[in-house]
């Protein structure tokens, strides 16, 4: 069992040394791998980077690190540094959560999803924390990140899977259980906060993401808060196939364009 590590707060973030920790030792591991961005790239979402090259270097500890993004990470481990493709992806452990419509945004997410879509099984997983709290249990998402982890080793899907997990953070014996669930939603984001810098110049900072609108029983919100672990499968497909029809009638008196197409291919 051959195993990417990476997430989008760094290589030297807590969570990422935990969530190696927790992994080490698993039966059947044989590689462990780490490859994270040089810094915090929270947010980055699966943006590749392609207008200049990647430094790939290892520090002490045996992490490597990329002057990239977190898919970045992936990508380049997958298709250019690692002799064989690994067996699966964890990227995290986040510090904060990755519910709802953040998972857009999510470079965490990204990472996992980068290794997806090379045809890898992979794992998001993410720390719930809630704002002011000083204590992280990065230990708790850390030993469900190794069940989980076990839980493939012996029983493996047999389609290409990709999780994403929301751990609430406590103690691990104070969790409920682990719940599978769908996405939430949240209202839209708070009002971007404008502010001036010493040269007078205007700037803004993006402003926080809203609360909840769709947190209802079933969602990761709601479970996450009821103190259960949230474990949502995603795709990468966004065609909106509920639309095609009614786009396809909308597209009706643009047929022409067709008919234009049609006469060009008759003449060649």
């Amino acid at each position: 069992m051959r195993i990417l590590l990476s997430n989008d707060d760094g290589y030297l973030a807590p969570g990422l040394v935990q969530l190696a920790a927790s992994l080490n030792g698993l039966a059947g591991l044989t590689e462990l791998t780490v490859v994270a961005p040089e810094r915090n790239r929270s947010g980055a979402s699966n943006s590749l980077t392609l207008d200049r090259p990647l430094n790939l270097r290892q520090a002490g500890n045996g992490f490597y690190y990329v002057n990239g993004t977190p898919s970045d990470c992936v990508h380049l481990a997958v298709t250019g540094m690692l002799p064989m493709q690994p067996d699966m992806v964890v990227s995290g452990i986040n510090l904060g959560a990755n519910m709802g419509d953040d998972t857009i945004y999510s470079g965490t997410v990204a990472a996992a999803m980068e290794g997806h879509l090379l045809g890898v099984p992979a794992i998001a997983i993410s720390l719930v924390t809630r704002p002011g709290d000083e204590v992280q249990h990065f230990e708790t998402a850390g030993r469900v990140a190794r069940e989980l982890v076990a839980q493939f080793t012996s029983h493996p899907f047999d389609f290409p899977v990709l999780l994403n997990v929301n751990v609430p953070d406590c103690p691990y014996e104070v969790l409920r259980g682990i719940q599978v669930t769908r996405l939430g939603r949240r209202h839209k984001a708070e009002p971007a906060i404008k502010s001036t810098t010493p040269r007078g110049e205007m700037v803004y900072w993006i402003g926080a993401a809203g609360p909840a609108a769709d947190a209802g029983e079933g969602t990761d919100f709601y479970a996450v808060e009821h103190g259960w672990v949230s474990v949502t499968p995603l795709q990468i497909d966004l065609t909106h196939a509920g639309q095609l029809a009614a786009v396809k009638h909308w597209m009706q008196p643009l047929n022409h364009l067709n008919q234009l197409g049609e006469l060009t291919q008759s003449h060649e």
